[in-house]
């Protein structure tokens, strides 16, 4: 791959790829339910992936969790079930570092290999490869059976008789025993922990409740927060060590990056250290951080060493609120500001597996309704993009598959299914014959958007330019409903337009003189324009003595490209 490529990843849960299995039972176990495999990532479905525009995977939950599954048989010690969430258990509740899903096996003795043959064929398809590293909190009964010798199990020389100590793996609170909002016992099996560990989303007591992360701990990285968050960070923690050791495990597999679980819960000196030394080994290793506080973007990137974060709060937001109507389109201008100097480290997307689906009720209804913001998230600038696994399809997850319930998710937590997802694979074929005519017309949409990210350079490495603020007082033009921008790279321009309204709209765009300037070039030169996304030629000329005209569909975007001769 190229260094000016333009990342374009496609998240995906193998546990809900590859299940074929219809059943659908709600709270259903895997033998009712079934699970995707790694062996559903075959070279046909690798290649389509590829073929879709993407040039990153990442396959989520990867790494062994908690799970009401009972695979002792294989040497993995028992989950107790009142500390899962659902019958699968979630991707982030950590159980064994060191392990991969067996969940995601064939063979389940040999779940390692099959890992290992799914990054060589990701690779072989034009694939780079990203896992979840989750740094923050692991399962509450966190062990690991696969470990290498010379490590010890996390917590294993703890001293359990103080709520802190910087050599601790775990947060305690001495003399109390855990205890929820809801029973513990199952079966006569009462799950028993004393003393108490802190729970992950920084419950410092012994009695969580069930809106808490009340399956996971705490990691220790030498922070007391019950002592004004004093740092003790010399000598190095423990758990510093330790996950050095576990970042530096996957990385041996040939993976070609991270996506860091809530990495803003884990102290910036502790990526500042640990990333260099990574990278030391694995040069071209990328960490991405999943962080919310937008005051703390540059401490990350600059003192913690992460390559790309998270547009959440920023891009993401804004641009839910504009398909929703709850902001102005001319908001988004507002997100490259408030992220200059940085943009191109943001990481841009409209779906994960923690977002509500865009065709949910919950959010637009009508996957056709993001169209426009998907063009902004794909080629507003340099920076990556990435797509959801059914995002491309319309997919509604409006399912109550057990845990989750509807919540316009779809399920982390439940062995399920998922008919967009199906209906692409179509028995592995992967040719989209099994999709409906709606499917087929967003699916081909993304294709194409995503394919122009890095077809077109001045997507994939251009100069961004905003033309909103010449556009505001316009009455051809409405700010509250469009958005425009150009690219540019080299001797080619792009007219980036879209439209959030719900009904077709004729349009003038004002441009101004020293936008030329700016670019370098002289608008008498510029050739007529045609748009990438629909092959329509426009007989309106980029000038600034008169408007750029053009009719924009319904939730629709337009992306014009002209040479300059």
């Amino acid at each position: 791959m190229s260094k000016k490529e333009k990342i374009v990843i496609y998240q995906v849960l193998p546990r809900l790829f590859g299940n074929d299995n219809t059943t659908n039972r709600i709270n259903g176990t895997i033998d009712q339910n079934g699970s995707g495999k790694f062996s559903a990532f075959s070279k046909i479905a690798l290649n389509a992936i590829r073929k879709m525009g993407f040039n990153h995977i990442w396959y989520t939950g990867i790494i062994e969790h908690a799970t009401k599954t009972d695979y002792s048989a294989y040497g993995i010690s028992k989950d107790h079930p009142a500390v899962v969430k659902g019958n699968a258990g979630s991707p982030y509740a950590i159980k064994d570092y060191y392990d991969v899903d067996p969940d995601l096996a064939d063979d389940v003795k040999q779940r390692m290999k099959e890992f290992e043959d799914l990054v060589n064929r990701s690779h072989d398809a034009g694939l780079k490869v990203i896992i979840d590293f989750v740094p923050n909190h692991v399962a509450r009964e966190y062990k690991s059976d696969v470990k290498p010798q010379s490590i010890k199990n996390l917590g294993e020389d703890d001293n359990i008789h103080t709520s802190f100590d910087a050599d601790n793996n775990f947060y305690y609170i001495p003399g109390q025993a855990f205890s929820l909002d809801f029973d513990l016992d199952f079966h006569g099996h009462k799950y028993e922990e004393y003393p108490a560990k802190a729970t992950g989303n920084n419950r410092f007591d012994a009695h969580p409740d069930r809106n808490d992360w009340y399956e996971t701990i705490k990691l220790n990285y030498g922070i007391d927060y019950l002592s004004g968050e004093h740092k003790h960070f010399d000598p190095v923690p423990d758990t510093w060590n330790k996950m050095l050791d576990i970042l530096l495990f996957w990385s041996s597999k040939n993976i070609d990056g991270f996506r860091c679980d809530m990495a803003e819960m884990a102290p910036v000196e502790f990526w500042g250290w640990v990333i260099p030394q990574v990278k030391a080994k694995y040069p071209d290793i990328i960490l991405i951080a999943e962080v919310y506080n937008p005051s703390e973007y540059r401490n990350y990137l600059w003192n913690g060493k992460f390559d790309y974060l998270y547009d959440k709060v920023g891009l993401y937001d804004t641009l839910r609120a504009v398909i929703t109507g709850d902001k102005p389109a001319s908001a988004i201008t507002n997100c490259w500001q408030s992220v200059e100097g940085i943009q191109y480290q943001m990481l841009n997307f409209l779906e994960n597996h923690d977002e509500q689906r865009i065709a949910s009720d919950f959010f637009a209804e009508y996957p056709q309704k993001a169209i426009p913001a998907m063009v902004v998230a794909a080629t507003m600038n340099v920076n990556p993009v990435m797509v959801y696994c059914g995002q491309e399809l319309g997919e509604q997850g409006m399912e109550g598959e057990g845990f989750s319930g509807i919540d316009g998710r779809t399920t982390i937590f439940d062995y399920w299914s998922v008919a967009s997802i199906r209906n692409w694979r179509n028995g592995g074929k992967c040719d989209n014959r099994g999709l409906t005519k709606e499917q087929k017309e967003i699916h081909d949409f993304y294709v194409k958007l995503l394919n122009l990210c890095n077809s077109e350079k001045a997507i994939r490495e251009g100069l961004f330019y905003d033309l909103m603020y010449v556009n505001y007082e316009n009455p051809d033009f409405n700010s509250e409903k469009q958005y425009v921008y150009f690219r540019k790279a080299d001797n080619e321009l792009l007219l980036i337009v879209v439209n959030f309204d719900n009904k077709d709209v004729e349009t003038g765009i004002n441009i101004p003189a020293n936008v030329f300037e700016f670019l370098q070039i002289s608008p008498e030169k510029i050739s007529a324009g045609v748009d990438l996304l629909t092959k329509e030629k426009t007989d309106s000329l980029l000038r600034s003595e008169n408007l750029f005209r053009t009719n924009l569909k319904a939730n629709g975007g337009r992306i014009f490209k002209f040479v300059v001769e």
